[in-house]
């Protein structure tokens, strides 16, 4: 089976922060959610907005849209910019996911920012699902800018 979600930056994104319509400061309003996606989505650094289509049903705590990204942080490792969120989690939850997007809510029609491949499908059974996020370094946050 060739699995469809590719982790990347979205090429969009990349042009929309030079253009200063993202900002990732906590105090800045802007809200960044992260939603979940099954196997059968096609995913990648071409994606644009985020949009539900393959997106994971409905279930416990998780609805369509996925949930918000808490606590962003950003700062400077080095010469590397780097972004990072607080872990989600959503409760009483029985889904599979392979991947997911973390988009802007606050600019354009749901910004896509990056693609989030899990690198096999993840599940939950009447439980909880969490996505927890890497290392706040230049080596290893969920977003870095070198």
């Amino acid at each position: 089976m060739t699995l469809s979600i590719d982790q990347a930056v979205c090429n969009s994104f990349k042009s929309q922060l030079l253009g200063g319509a993202h900002d990732f400061d906590s105090g800045s309003g802007q809200v960044f959610k992260l939603a979940l996606f099954q196997s059968n989505a096609v995913l990648n650094a071409t994606t644009t907005v985020f949009t539900s289509t393959n997106e994971v049903a409905n279930t416990g705590q998780y609805v369509s849209g996925g949930g918000v990204l808490a606590s962003q942080t950003v700062s400077l490792d080095g010469s590397v910019g780097i972004v990072d969120f607080a872990d989600l989690s959503f409760t009483g939850v029985t889904l599979s996911a392979l991947g997911a997007v973390i988009y802007n809510t606050s600019f354009g029609s749901n910004a896509a920012v990056c693609v989030l491949d899990f690198g096999a499908v993840k599940s939950a059974t009447s439980g909880t699902f969490t996505i927890q996020f890497p290392a706040f370094t230049s080596a290893a946050a969920i977003l870095r800018i070198a």
